[in-house]
């Protein structure tokens, strides 16, 4: 993968609505690269579950979900230990017969899992769905580089994530600063008292109130400024 690889990712996460769609795009874009291929999906884990982040065209409906229910399969196996799994035939597989019995009722014949490689998180999977026997055997080296290009989408969206999360509590922080500081010059000026002491007011009013010390704080800048909005009635 080329070294700007993360950037180009980065792009088209923010001109997308998002990772989920980028991912079904990368999704889409795996059957068409890996030979054999007819549905990928992706294994995410969440909340200490896993869950399918995305799906291509065609995904048969329960493929994945039938193996996080019985926490058996190729999908959970690539997941839980960080190992590629490779069935290239269902009819002869022996590890998971719950699973093989659906999948082969589903159509497929060929299963192809390989672990995803997430910045402080446990438990990911690109899996790779064949309909002819052995059919995901010439292309696992694709598969392989495209898991890694998926585990690169991932990494840079949570990147961007965290980065706009601390962006928006810095901007929380700083305007609940500012509307503090603004109540603290008002009781300053209409009580001559020091900063310190109209602080330490506003927090007991709070207190005994039950009231954020920053809504408190909008409800008298609001009442002084002469707006009418109250930190209830705020749309």
């Amino acid at each position: 993968m080329s070294p700007d690889m993360p950037d180009t990712l980065e792009m088209a996460i923010v001109r997308s609505s998002g990772l989920d769609t980028l991912l079904r795009d990368l999704t889409d874009r795996a059957v068409e690269a890996v030979p054999g291929a007819s549905a990928c999906s992706i294994t995410v884990r969440r909340a200490d579950r896993l869950l399918t982040l995305a799906g291509s065209r065609g995904l048969p409906s329960g493929l994945d979900q039938r193996q996080y229910e019985n926490g058996s399969g190729p999908c959970v196996e690539a997941a839980e230990t960080n190992a590629e799994q490779y069935a290239p035939d269902l009819e002869a597989e022996t590890r998971w017969p719950t699973y093989t019995s659906y999948a082969l009722s589903a159509g497929v014949r060929c299963v192809l899992a390989l672990p995803i490689d997430v910045e402080g998180e446990r438990g990911a999977a690109l899996n790779l769905y064949g309909v002819e026997t052995a059919s995901l055997g010439r292309g696992r080296d694709a598969a392989r580089a495209f898991a890694a290009r998926v585990g690169d989408a991932i990494n840079v969206a949570l990147r961007v994530e965290r980065r706009r999360e601390s962006t928006a509590d810095v901007r929380t922080a700083l305007l609940s600063r500012s509307v503090i500081d603004q109540a603290i010059g008002i009781l300053m000026a209409q009580e001559r008292i020091d900063a310190g002491i109209a602080l330490e007011r506003l927090r007991r009013v709070s207190m005994d109130h039950n009231v954020k010390l920053r809504d408190l704080c909008t409800d008298l800048v609001a009442r002084v400024s002469g707006d009418g909005r109250t930190a209830r009635g705020r749309k």
